[in-house]
């Protein structure tokens, strides 16, 4: 298998889980949905071009290997929105603020946040897609649009090093990158990792390899329509390895 494999940093990451009334919580590593958007992104590909997106959703594979799931940071947020007006359609924010005053109602919500993370992310073709994971590297090197961990406030704060690698999944996933510090010692000590790896991926449980431990659930992060803001459920699987034994 032909695997396009990038590195994921940043001082401060928000991997959207559902959220529930002012809550929003963050997954210790990225979505598919959030993976998906960064390459999207790259392209060039617009929030309101359905068809696209949904080629995009249909023709990649996720992997992703967290050697630090980062460490919580919940954000106190207060905001202005306007009452519900069937009158009247708003497309902007300036729009909302531009509404009478006395209109406006003040909503509460708590974001979570994970700071100094590190994963690598590996992407795979399925089916007859159109794609062509070279591409998608050039893209991942010279974005179209901004490329951010999740959310707006939180851009890489690395290159992504985005590499071709032929292999398995797991030699994908295991693909080593320069440290973000002098050397890999000085990065786990920054990075507070616990001398543990998590695995991640889609597709059948032992795809990753005979591993005992292989855990699978039911995640709700694949995104069927950007428009209406809908997400579908699919399985993944995980597996934690002591470092050094991957």
């Amino acid at each position: 298998m032909n695997y396009l494999v990038f590195r994921l940093y940043g001082p401060m990451a928000g991997w959207g889980e559902a959220a529930v009334g002012g809550d929003r919580p963050s997954a210790l590593h990225p979505s598919r949905s959030a993976i998906l958007g960064l390459v999207a992104s790259a392209l060039g590909i617009r929030r309101d071009d359905v068809a696209p997106l949904d080629e995009l959703r249909l023709a990649l594979g996720v992997g992703i290997k967290s050697y630090s799931g980062g460490e919580l940071t919940r954000d106190y947020h207060t905001a202005q929105v306007p009452s519900h007006d069937r009158k009247r359609r708003f497309f902007t924010r300036r729009d909302e603020l531009d509404a009478p005053k006395h209109k406006l109602n003040t909503v509460l919500s708590s974001r979570d946040y994970r700071s100094n993370g590190y994963w690598v992310v590996a992407l795979w073709l399925r089916g007859d897609s159109g794609h062509d994971l070279a591409i998608l590297a050039e893209a991942l090197k010279k974005p179209a649009f901004p490329l951010y961990l999740g959310r707006k406030s939180c851009p890489p704060a690395a290159p992504l090093m985005p590499t071709l690698v032929e292999g398995t999944l797991k030699e994908a996933l295991d693909a080593s990158f320069p440290p973000l510090l002098d050397d890999a010692d000085q990065d786990r000590h920054w990075l507070s990792m616990d001398g543990y790896c998590h695995y991640y991926w889609q597709g059948s449980a032992d795809e990753l390899g005979g591993y005992d431990g292989i855990q699978s659930r039911n995640v709700w992060d694949e995104p069927i329509s950007r428009v209406p803001w809908q997400f579908g459920t699919r399985q993944e699987h995980q597996l934690t390895l002591p470092v050094g034994e991957e």
